[in-house]
């Protein structure tokens, strides 16, 4: 798949006593990657609830940090889809500052569940949603 990229900026609160970019808050920064990278394909996440009947929720994640981030970086986010399920995708996951090294600073892999709104039980993803979404290889 091609790789999806979401800038983000590092505000105070996203900062930690030392001065870095607390290390849970990159997780937040792949899950806006991937709203809107899911936005990008014109599904909004309040409409696949209404409409589909399903959402998506956070399986399991691997996540490894080499580099700090600091107050005012300027990141890029980056999402792929490496594998495909169906009522899954797994994610790989790239934070790199914009320096002129494009430093990677955080990396990983975000599993992702299909699940039914209501019972929070596997489900398909929608077809509609799927036809849009990429093969993998």
């Amino acid at each position: 798949m091609k790789e999806f990229s979401w800038p983000v900026r590092v505000y105070w609160e996203d900062t930690d006593a030392g001065g870095v970019v607390f290390y849970a808050n990159y997780l937040k920064f792949m899950e806006r990657a991937r709203t809107e990278w899911l936005r990008s394909l014109g599904f909004e996440q309040d409409t696949l609830i209404e409409q589909e009947g399903v959402l998506f929720a956070v399986r399991h994640v691997e996540l490894d940090f080499k580099h700090p981030a600091r107050l005012d970086d300027v990141l890029r986010v980056s999402a792929s889809i490496i594998k495909r399920g169906k009522a899954s995708l797994t994610f790989y996951q790239e934070v790199r500052k914009e320096d002129p090294g494009n430093t990677l600073l955080c990396s990983g892999r975000v599993k992702v569940a299909c699940l039914d709104s209501d019972r929070f039980r596997p489900h398909s993803i929608p077809e509609r949603l799927s036809a849009e979404i990429p093969h993998v290889d």
